[in-house]
């Protein structure tokens, strides 16, 4: 492991404490929740991604600045909340909620769209002895699978046709294939 993923194993340490301490609840997703779902680190990782409620983001903002961390002015904060610590980029996806409080995207273009069915309710990961709650693993390949689909600007990478592998070996994981409800 080298120092920019220990810089942000402890980022994502510290943004699970933030969060215990003060209840707000937040998920880690993409290559790092991957990661904690395998029990390793298993690549370099470009950033650290989480989810969190829309209505959390503003206060959850102000725990992490007030810790030194900074603001990310590439992205607006209407869409996510993106943060520095020190080099470490952290991004904060927006959730939203439907009228029978299943998950949605919380914003953007795709504000209201629902998200994969169980994706918030995944045991949480594990590397060492920091736990972390994560997206299900079915949902991440849900994403992984479909993003070139919903952006065909965006062609699979090498490293998702890995990852998707990865995913696929994690024991327990729920069929992906399973139709919504």
């Amino acid at each position: 492991m080298d120092d920019l993923a220990r810089r942000q194993l402890a980022s994502i340490a510290e943004v699970v404490a933030v969060a215990e301490a003060t209840g707000l609840p937040v998920w880690l997703r993409g290559g790092w929740a991957m990661d904690f779902h395998l029990g390793t680190v298993t690549r370099p990782h470009v950033d650290v991604d989480w989810y969190c409620w829309r209505e959390d983001a503003e206060r959850l903002a102000r725990l992490l600045l007030a810790r030194d961390w900074r603001p990310d002015l590439r992205m607006p904060a209407e869409l996510q909340l993106d943060l520095f610590t020190a080099d470490v980029e952290v991004s904060f996806a927006y959730l939203g909620q439907d009228s029978d409080g299943r998950p949605t995207v919380g914003a953007g273009s795709w504000a209201g769209t629902p998200l994969p069915a169980g994706m918030l309710d995944a045991p949480p990961g594990r590397i060492g002895a920091l736990t972390v709650p994560t997206i299900s693993v079915a949902a991440q390949i849900e994403f992984k699978q479909m993003y070139p689909v919903w952006m065909p600007e965006r062609p699979r990478r090498p490293k998702d046709a890995d990852d998707l592998a990865r995913l696929r070996s994690v024991p327990g994981r729920a069929d992906p294939r399973t139709p919504r409800p």
